[in-house]
């Protein structure tokens, strides 16, 4: 084993989410504590599988004796997926002589009551996730019962998109159009290739922006 080896693994489930809150805990905590993480494993994957490749690759790193402590943010970062997928993976740890430190848990998993804990916390966390699942399930459904579609809202509705389209036809500039509807240009762009317009009489001739018109004015 490496002496004095530290790792850190840090964990978000989507695109929208930054590592950035748990790498400045851990770091804060480590420094707190003596401590210099060496080895950083990142990834951004779902709590829902146990199946990351930067989980895989901690766990060969830790039966290789790369590092002998391992920093957290929260245990559910490792596992959210049951009290024995988690118990395992820090009996694992523990075997390979790795320590593993929680930010924010407030416990330490060594302790006397470790095991306790962990299960608790492993068995609020599945039950969590499930809640969340079943919250999306139910607002999916409840969207569709509206004769709603689930994502973000769109910012043009059709009477927008329809009024966009006769503009850019009539020669107004993406720049300007993004302006008048106060709407980013990407949202005119799009807006536009998905109206999927013809021109005059020729159903297989795609909608074309036309170029701006110089001293057009505005009626």
């Amino acid at each position: 084993m490496v002496t004095g080896q530290v790792a850190a693994y840090v964990r978000v489930s989507s695109r929208s989410q930054t590592v950035e809150t748990q790498t400045n805990a851990i770091t804060r905590c480590a420094v707190a504590r003596g401590d210099s993480v060496a080895t950083w494993f990142s990834e951004r994957a779902s709590a829902r599988t146990n199946d990351r490749p930067e989980l895989a690759r901690l766990r060969d790193e830790a039966q290789r004796g790369n590092f002998r402590k391992l920093y957290v943010y929260r245990l559910d970062r490792l596992c959210r997926t049951g009290i024995r997928d988690t118990l395992t993976l820090l009996q694992l740890l523990s075997h390979c002589g790795v320590e593993v430190c929680t930010v924010a848990d407030g416990f330490d998993p060594s302790g006397p009551f470790g095991e306790v804990v962990v299960a608790v916390l492993a068995w609020a966390a599945q039950v969590e996730r499930l809640a969340i699942g079943e919250r999306i399930a139910s607002a999916r459904l409840r969207l569709a019962d509206q004769g709603r579609s689930w994502g973000r809202p769109t910012k043009l509705d059709r009477s927008d998109v329809r009024a966009l389209v006769a503009m850019a036809s009539d020669g107004v500039s993406v720049r300007q159009l993004a302006r008048d509807f106060g709407v980013p240009r990407s949202t005119v762009q799009d807006a536009l290739r998905r109206s999927k317009l013809t021109q005059a009489g020729n159903p297989q001739k795609k909608f074309e922006l036309k170029p701006p018109k110089k001293a057009r004015g505005r009626e």
